[in-house]
């Protein structure tokens, strides 16, 4: 192997010095010869040199053979014709929520084998199809263990916990549970005029949900550790696991510079209207958070894994809805009142239904207001309201009833879901 390095004079504190650039080679791993590729491979974290691990070596070898790891055989997963219409269906869901306009709405088609194929969602073999990697990921349905882990900590480092939840399952509803699980962690405040308001979150939501999302697409999943969404005083950190892809560097990430890690899952979230244009994320990002009056995002690590910090603070002319002391006709806000205010009720029974105490899950949540709206739900309705199977319905019932929203009324085919005017 020969290697070329980029040779350049450069000028510095008035001195003249030679600069040479080594850029990755494309044979990787590199390792020691005597030693074995399983001995012999060494990385550079922190500063210093250290044995890569497993996961580190198998990372290097799908770069230097330029293939993609979400894309490869997903070995001892079985599936059926109805796991794949399952996932078609799902994403079409996604991809009409996500839809910005009714247009775009209208211009979605709907997933097929071919199209799951052509991404590398499903392999094709001797006329039958097998899941990839991706298709575990994407579904949640075993083979891979894919968790977001979210947690609220006192203070700015993790010695006390406040709150911990673990998310499974499909990898739009992960998303949904981690961006859901931050709103209710930070703090909501309000412009008010007179008796109207709006409602402000202290961080942009559009910027946390693309954080997540960022991370859901271009983490490592050949790292087995998981995504972690933590909440502390003074930020928001959301870390992925695994090394920067080869030829992405932190400055070339925040200007828009995109190396997709996950192709096929790339391209799902872009059917599902998850992302955009590939690299517009990270500038997207750090555009609303300085927007919003924070300032810019840290980006941290890279050679393991990368943590992104968001800041919190309180911004100008926003009042703390949490606080008892705040003056709801503050002259001083009145120049900062957008259009697309909301009228604050005037009246116990002007007050809508969203002050009743509602479940954490996102889904939970859907459940129980359709049995507040109707007075019970059944196994079948939660499958069709949320896009499940029978199997996980029946789990979400069943976690309902332990946390006390729901009880259980009839038997078998009799057997509907009410609240739990005991419990709650």
């Amino acid at each position: 192997m020969v290697i070329i390095p980029d040779i350049t004079l450069q000028t510095i504190d008035g001195k003249t010095v030679i600069v040479v650039e080594v850029s990755e080679g494309r044979q990787r791993p590199y390792y020691i010869k005597a030693l074995g590729r399983e001995g012999g491979v060494y990385v550079r974290v922190a500063g210093t040199t250290r044995l890569a691990d497993e996961y580190m070596i198998k990372e290097l070898l799908f770069e230097g053979s330029n293939r993609y790891y979400d894309q490869s055989l997903c070995t001892g997963l079985n599936i059926t014709d109805e796991d794949i219409d399952a996932l078609c269906k799902g994403m079409k869901g996604q991809a009409v929520k996500n839809a910005h306009t009714e247009e775009q709405k209208a211009s979605i088609k709907d997933v097929g084998r071919q199209q799951l194929r052509s991404w590398g969602v499903l392999i094709e073999r001797d006329g039958k199809d097998y899941p990839s990697n991706a298709f575990a990921i994407l579904t949640g349905n075993g083979g891979l263990h894919v968790a977001t882990q979210c947690g609220v900590f006192k203070g700015t480092t993790k010695a006390v916990f406040v709150d911990r939840r673990e998310y499974t399952g499909p990898l739009w509803e992960q998303i949904d549970e981690a961006f859901q699980f931050v709103l209710r962690n930070i703090h909501l405040g309000a412009t008010i005029v007179g008796i109207y308001r709006q409602d402000i979150y202290e961080i942009p939501p559009d910027a946390i949900r693309e954080l997540i999302i960022n991370a859901m697409v271009h983490r490592s999943y050949l790292d087995h550790g998981t995504i972690q969404v933590a909440v502390y005083d003074n930020r928001l950190e959301i870390t992925s696991p695994g090394k920067l892809p080869m030829g992405q560097t932190m400055e070339r990430m925040k200007e828009g510079y995109s190396k997709i890690r996950n192709e096929a899952l790339a391209h799902a979230f872009a059917y599902m209207n998850l992302i955009e244009h590939w690299g517009s994320g990270i500038p997207r990002i750090i555009d609303k958070v300085k927007a919003a009056g924070l300032q810019e995002p840290e980006f941290i690590g890279g050679e393991v894994d990368l943590r992104i910090n968001i800041y919190r603070g309180q911004i100008d002319g926003i009042v703390d809805l949490n606080d008892s002391n705040r003056n709801l006709n503050d002259p001083n806000s009145a120049d900062k009142m957008p259009d697309n205010t909301i009228k604050v009720p005037n009246s116990a029974d002007e007050v809508p239904d969203n002050t009743i105490k509602m479940p954490d899950s996102e889904q939970e949540q859907r459940i129980y207001k359709y049995v507040l709206e109707n007075g019970s739900i059944t196994t079948n309705k939660v499958m069709e309201l949320l896009n499940v199977k029978q199997r996980r319905a029946r789990v979400i019932l069943q976690l309902m009833i332990e946390k006390d929203w729901l009880k259980k009324a009839g038997a078998a085919r009799s057997t509907i879901y009410v609240k739990n005017t005991e419990g709650r």
